[in-house]
């Protein structure tokens, strides 16, 4: 199993938001996360990624297996496209950024710097960490920002060759990335039971 969530809980501003998550997933597998705003999809990623801790339950990767992408781009605007990813390869111990220039329509703009692109190009060179990482596990909080139809398409063909090459994704979305293999996994069943406050509760926590 390429990744294990088993009774996971966690917390956003230490109140609990969700609880006794398990799921699990396996070579050429996607999840999608679905929720409304404010159910718990980013904090049960932060914490799938390793980036704050769980409450409770265990999350179980091989080491050095999980790529995250959130809503930041994580780009330096002073350095070009080429000079990022170049960069993140390095940082991920990875040579070659040519196919990642390639499949997120980059190549183009390979020289530019980052700070003159536009939103939506900025996003694709986001994205485009993904492909210089070499990690099987992504961890996508809500990809698709700022994506016009076409880079959505684009961006779902470069998940489904992920998935074809052996990687999983787990991915909170409300947009349709053309991915039939993807299980969906609904948050609501999972959500904290807040503790009785009692009468004047409510006052109190304003207090």
């Amino acid at each position: 199993m390429t990744l294990r969530v088993s009774d996971l809980a966690v917390a956003r501003g230490g109140v609990p938001i969700l609880e006794g998550v398990s799921f699990a997933l396996d070579v050429g597998q996607a999840l999608v996360l679905r929720g409304p705003n404010g159910s718990g999809k980013t904090t049960l990623l932060r914490s799938v990624a390793g980036l704050q801790p769980a409450l409770a339950g265990t999350i179980s990767a091989p080491p050095d297996s999980i790529a995250y992408a959130a809503h930041a781009d994580g780009i330096k605007g002073t350095l070009s496209v080429r000079e990022n990813l170049e960069f993140w390869a390095a940082i991920y111990g990875k040579a070659g950024i040519e196919p990642a220039l390639e499949q997120m329509n980059l190549r183009a703009l390979a020289d530019r710097a980052a700070q003159n692109l536009s939103a939506g190009q900025k996003r694709r060179l986001g994205l485009a960490r993904l492909l210089v990482s070499g990690r099987p596990v992504w961890v996508l909080d809500e990809p698709t920002v700022s994506l016009d139809a076409e880079s959505v398409a684009l961006f779902g063909e470069v998940v489904r060759t992920h998935l074809g090459h052996g990687g999983c994704a787990l991915v909170a979305t409300h947009i349709d990335l053309g991915l039939p293999e993807a299980d969906i996994f609904d948050l609501a069943p999972f959500k904290a039971r807040l503790p009785d406050l009692g009468a004047g509760g409510f006052d109190e926590a304003f207090l």
